[in-house]
This record gives C-alpha cells, structure tokens and sequence, in this order.
C-alpha cells in the first residue's frame, strides 16, 4: 500500500468507467490535517447513534424459503467491508472524539457509528483489518510500517462486527511480536480473526462461526504478499500467501469440518486500478468453481473494483477502503462498499445464493472524519445541499465501477 497516487492506472474500460470517471472528478491533493473549512456537519442522526439490540443476525432483506411441511428454510447474511487503514489523522480524529466526550484516549465509535443499523441486521459481518495493531498506549505508525491504536477494535465490535481477516501486505510490518499482538488484541475484544497465526497450531485450526439458526459459516484469507518482508523459516505459518490449490484444499477442510458455507477474503490486484485483473478473474474462477468456496471478498486495490456472478456465486474484486485518511487523500480513495450476501438452504446442509445486494459507503473528512451509509444518508432530509451532492457523486460512482462486468443485470441490487 503506498500513500502516493503516482502510480494510479486508468483503464479505458466500457462507457460505463468512463463516465463515471468523469462524475468522480480530478484526484485532490492535501496535508495530513484537513484545513478546510468546516461546514454544519452531518445530521445527529448520523453522528450519533443509540444501536438496538444485537439480535444476532437475520437480515430484514433475506425472506426464508418454505419447505413442503412449510417450515422456514435456514438463511446466512454475510457481509463484507474494505480495509480498515488506519492513518495519523484518523487516531487523530479519535482522540478529539473521544476529549469530546470528557473521555481519554481514542474513540472510534462516531467515526463508525452510521453503519451500524447495516452491521447490526447481519449474521456474519466480517472486518478487513489492513494494520497491525500497536499496544494501546503506543507509538503509533502510519504508512509505510503501520501500527495502528487497538481501540478502533471497541468501534468494530461496537457497530456488530463478529470477525476480521489478518492477512493483508501489512500483515508483517511489525514482525511476529506486532502480529501476535494484533491477534491478542483482536481475542481481548471479543473478535474472530483468520489470516495469520501465532503458532502452527493456530494456523491449523479452522475458523467457523456458528448462528443462532445452527448454520455454520467457515472464513478464509490470503494475502498476495508482504511488501517484500519474507515469511521467517521457523514460522511458515504465520500468515497466508496466496495459493489457489492451498486455497482449495483449505476450502474443502472446513467444508468437511462442518462449515455450511465458506467466505474467502483475498488480498490482491493492483492499487487505484478500478478493474480486477487477469490474475484476479483467472483465481476467481478458479475457486468459485469448486463447491467448497461460496463467496470472494476482495481488498487491497483502496478502489472499488467490479463484483461479478461466476457459477452462481459472487466475487467482489476490490471493497475499497472502508476507513482511510491518506495524506494525499482521492475521491476514488474514499470511496467503498459493504456487499452482503444471503445464502438459504435448499437441501440439509447445502446452501445457494439467494440474494447479493452493495452498499455504498463514503469517508467524509470535513468537518469530522466519519464513514458515511451512503443509501442512508441520501434518505435523510438533513443533509446540506454540498453534502448531497458529495454524497450523490460519489454513490453513482461506486455503482458504475461495480457494474462494469454486468453484475446488476446477473442480480446484485446497489442499494
């Protein structure tokens, strides 16, 4: 990951890119602290707000199918979201929120506090978390070697997420000591995490989660490689490089092991490019071939890339980033997306796609740095006329760079 935008790659893909190119506008350039000047703000009803229950999971969009004794097929909501890439001025950020609040410390909580009704009314919703995580005190580190404050987890658990993946480019930044600490943290919150690994033992052992309904879901996650720092000898274990025939014999352990359905995170592509590459759709492929992956959750591009049906499943090759503040902060940059899948059953144990939908989200950096639910900042009355906008230019990009292989016209609903 580089905070530089020199290397963005443009690709005159369809009329559909191209226009939504024209819609996001010239890429914007400033220092690390926004020195704009603020505006009235986000609603209250966005800033700050009361979660409801934690109900443990069924999506209000997934309508169970019947059986012939007319009981309730099971279903599975999933949901993804891109990477949590943590820069100085979001720990910033936190600080001024959380002194706001007559607290000390970092608090993450209104920055992430609009997804919540989204989060919450999922049964699954799983993190992307790109740092290594510092101790809670410090020092903290941005790019190129990041460590990032642990109490961005208390917003993550927060707003309903159950488990984060750890494999990422980053994965290795601050050694082995870094990467146990991240894990320790990610246990201390409460959070599942697969990617990385303390031990081989670790390594082994299957993440499955299991609902309410008895449905287990298995998680898996690969990195395409660590920034050029290389997998100490003595701990090969440590976090997973991409391997489609690992992939799959890893697939089809948790299949046997009981999992229902299997979520794949990748971390791969190439940044700033709005369009998977080669390798991306020849490894998806791949994998959604085989019956043991169910779905593709893709990070690391910091763009949103197109999602795309393959053998009845759903691939979405790049989520964008969910929370960022680069130094040299873009449009494109700013902008990601939660995809969540639900999954029914239609015989015992065999789970199919029963509906995919995105949700556009966006990091508003003036006047406060906050991730914003698009569809549900649109809905609301109390935006001004520049945060309308803002909002609208930048739903209708995401929805463009999300259909350039057709994924509207095979079923996927962009809220």
């Amino acid at each position: 990951m580089s905070d530089s935008v020199r290397g963005v790659r443009r690709r005159a893909a369809t009329g559909t890119i191209l226009a939504v190119a024209v819609l996001a506008g010239a890429c914007t350039s400033s220092a690390a602290k926004p020195n704009h000047t603020p505006t009235s703000g986000r609603p209250s009803s966005i800033e700050t707000i009361t979660l409801p229950p934690d109900t443990g999971g069924a999506s209000a969009d997934a309508t169970p199918a019947r059986t012939a004794d007319a009981t309730p097929a099971r279903t599975a909501t999933v949901l993804g979201s891109g990477d949590v890439l943590i820069h100085p001025p979001l720990w910033e950020q936190a600080h001024r929120d959380a002194v706001g609040a007559g607290k000390t410390g970092y608090d993450f909580g209104p920055m992430y506090a609009s997804i919540a009704p989204e989060v919450r009314t999922t049964d699954l919703a799983t993190c992307e978390m790109e740092t290594p995580l510092a101790p809670p005190q410090g020092p903290f580190a941005g790019w190129p070697d990041f460590n990032a404050p642990p109490q961005v987890l208390t917003a993550l658990k927060g707003v309903g997420y159950r488990s984060c993946t750890t494999a990422s480019n980053h994965s290795l930044d601050q050694g082995y000591t870094g990467l146990k600490r991240t894990l320790d943290e990610l246990d201390s919150a409460g959070l599942q995490h697969t990617g990385s690994a303390r031990s081989g033992a670790e390594a082994a052992r299957p993440l499955i989660v299991t609902l309410p309904n008895g449905v287990k879901i298995g998680q898996l996650a690969y990195a395409f490689g660590f920034n050029g720092i290389p997998v100490p000898s003595d701990k090969p274990w440590i976090a997973n490089l991409i391997d489609v025939p690992a992939i799959l014999a890893a697939a089809e352990r948790l299949k046997t092991a009981g999992a229902d359905v299997v979520v794949l995170s990748m971390h791969w592509g190439t940044e700033y490019d709005h369009l998977a590459t080669q390798q991306q759709r020849d490894e998806a492929r791949q994998l959604l071939k085989s019956p043991n992956v169910d779905v593709i959750l893709g990070d690391h591009a910091h763009v949103v890339q197109p999602a795309e049906k393959i053998n009845g499943k759903w691939v979405f090759y790049c989520m964008g980033n969910q929370i960022s503040r680069h130094a040299d902060p873009i449009a494109e940059g700013r902008q990601g997306l939660m995809p969540r899948v639900t999954f029914t059953e239609v015989s015992p144990h065999h789970f199919k796609v029963s509906s995919a939908e995105a949700i556009p989200t966006w990091m508003e950096d003036t006047p406060k740095l906050r991730l914003i639910d698009l569809p549900r900042a649109l809905a609301s009355s109390a935006l001004t006329t520049e945060q309308r906008r803002a909002d609208e230019k930048a739903h209708t990009a995401i929805a463009g760079y999300l259909d350039a292989y057709g994924a509207v016209k095979d079923g996927l609903k962009v809220r």
